[in-house]
């Protein structure tokens, strides 16, 4: 790689920084979630809405912001927005209160919704169009990152400092990022850089072929994370392990995630995104489930060997489910329109985490963990239903009449 081609890619790795402190933040609070209550002196199930609320608060505003702020500088927008992470993450750490906290949560979930989509159009323009593919995976990686070890790592220093420090070490991370992104980043950077309007991602919604794939997202995305959040309650409560020993089982998670991908984009390119998706949504089914029939056959002693398979096998299918729908969708709508659709996609995606999250709540004010992975498993296979309904229709209407 010459001089200049480093020179060129140096704001990408800024921005993947300020990727990773995101990512870290979204997926963190499943470790310390139990901690909050316990501090807050609230139950698990209203601990449980800060993710509900972060994750809905980013699929509604995200969209509607960028398009707003279209006409705004997009090095002064990430620099401003890296700045309100860092303050909102400071309020987290100081909040005194549910209610603070839950503020707290929208301002970071406001900031994290106009930085993840703004950086991601910044990759695509920094470099030439041959190299969009690599540009996009550098800022990427900090997101997927953030799932390998910021999120064990904030377990640990959750369990070793208190729940405040870690959003008081995201905050030195943010600050960090910010910092390299006011100097890291040209003057003139990003000048022409697209921004796709509202208007153009509600048309991207009344295309009939991207209706029941959003759907099937917006399923996938539920039954996850109707789990996540109350994963080391799970942990605690199935398997006995608790405190930091809970980072090791997000880095299980974690890496089989980051793997997920890597394999998930790899095959796609060989299969297509359709196979991928129908090879990973019965996989994801039967992890989840897995989590349950742990919990209801298996004593603590005999639990975490199981309770680790089913945790890596989602991980797994559920981060390698991810590049093959990003494809099938741009597969429909044409590249020409695939900023459009993946933006309405990740909208979708976060508001599946949102309602997730809330189900996961109401399950556990009626039942208990045990029943987690029955509940994600069955949004699972709603989208299983959706997807494979298709070509059951196909096969009827092609079978010869009697």
């Amino acid at each position: 790689m010459t001089s200049t081609n480093a020179q060129s890619r140096a704001p990408l790795y800024w921005l993947a920084l300020g990727s990773f402190a995101v990512g870290t933040e979204s997926f963190m609070i499943a470790a310390i979630l139990p901690d909050i209550a316990a501090d807050l002196s609230v139950s698990e199930q209203a601990a449980g809405q800060l993710v509900s609320v972060f994750a809905l608060t980013y699929a509604i505003s995200s969209p509607v912001l960028t398009a707003l702020t279209g006409a705004v500088s997009r090095r002064l927008l990430l620099i401003a927005t890296m700045i309100a992470f860092v303050a909102a993450n400071v309020v987290a750490a100081a909040a005194g209160s549910y209610g603070g906290l839950m503020a707290a949560r929208v301002l970071l979930a406001i900031a994290a919704g106009l930085f993840v989509p703004n950086a991601n159009a910044l990759a695509g323009v920094l470099v030439p169009p041959s190299e969009r593919g690599r540009a996009l995976s550098i800022v990427t990686s900090g997101l997927s990152l953030a799932i390998v070890f910021g999120v064990p790592l904030g377990a640990i220093v959750g369990d070793t400092l208190g729940w405040r420090m870690t959003f008081g070490g995201v905050a030195a991370l943010s600050v960090v990022a910010a910092a390299g992104l006011l100097v890291g980043l040209p003057q003139a950077i990003g000048a022409s850089a697209p921004v796709v309007g509202l208007g153009a991602r509600w048309q991207a919604l009344r295309t009939p072929a991207v209706r029941r794939p959003l759907a099937v997202t917006t399923l996938w995305a539920m039954g996850p994370f109707t789990v996540y959040p109350y994963l080391a309650s799970y942990l605690q409560r199935v398997t006995g392990l608790e405190g930091a020993a809970v980072g090791f089982a997000l880095f299980a998670w974690g890496l089989s995630a980051f793997i997920g991908l890597a394999v998930g984009g790899r095959l796609t390119d060989r299969l297509g995104g359709a196979r991928i998706v129908a090879l990973t949504l019965p996989l994801i089914v039967l992890a989840l489930a897995s989590l349950s029939l742990t919990a209801e056959l298996l004593p603590p002693a005999l639990a975490l060997l199981p309770a680790f398979a089913g945790i890596i096998a989602w991980g797994f299918g559920a981060w390698a489910f991810y590049p093959g729908q990003q494809a099938r969708l741009i597969g429909i709508v044409g590249p020409q329109h695939a900023p459009i659709i993946l933006s309405v996609n990740a909208s979708f995606h976060y508001f599946g985490f949102s309602v997730g999250a809330a189900l996961g709540s109401l399950v556990l004010s009626i039942g208990s963990v045990r029943e987690l992975g029955w509940v994600g498993a069955l949004c699972v296979a709603l989208a299983c239903l959706l997807e494979f309904a298709p070509a059951r229709e196909r096969r009827l209407a092609n079978a010869p009449a009697e």
